[in-house]
């Protein structure tokens, strides 16, 4: 028995963020943590990010977008969400590959910190040396 499910999930991370993004066709509502857009990412370059993937398929207006967004900074956070989206769209729409991969946003970015290394300060920097 098949269900008639109008919401497309995508996953998104990004350094210590992890985004579950929820897309259905709609008006361009865009939801993050219960909070708008607006509200949750402060600055326009978060902002703008979270809505490149909509922004270079064209489809800002045509669906509503809800994110559950955990872990991580605002910068961490906006491109894990827009992974998300790129991740979601594609999969609505596989015309789509094209647009979002040409903009780069179906890439993982792996960067991570690194640990810190016991005998040492942080991950590379030693502890400070004195001669005297």
């Amino acid at each position: 028995m098949a269900v008639n499910n109008p919401w497309t999930w995508g996953l998104g991370r990004r350094k210590t963020a992890i985004a579950r993004v929820r897309l259905k066709p709609g008006a361009g509502g865009f939801v993050v943590n219960g909070k708008p857009i607006d509200d949750y990412f402060v600055t326009t370059q978060t902002r703008q990010r979270a809505r490149q993937a909509l922004a270079s398929t064209e489809s800002l207006a045509q669906y509503d977008v809800f994110c559950n967004v955990k872990g991580g900074g605002p910068t961490g956070q906006s491109e894990a969400v827009s992974l998300g989206i790129a991740r979601a769209l594609k999969s609505i729409n596989p015309a789509t590959f094209e647009a979002l991969r040409e903009h780069g946003l179906l890439t993982r970015d792996s960067r991570m910190k690194e640990r810190k290394k016991y005998g040492r300060r942080g991950a590379r920097r030693g502890f400070q040396f004195s001669k005297r």
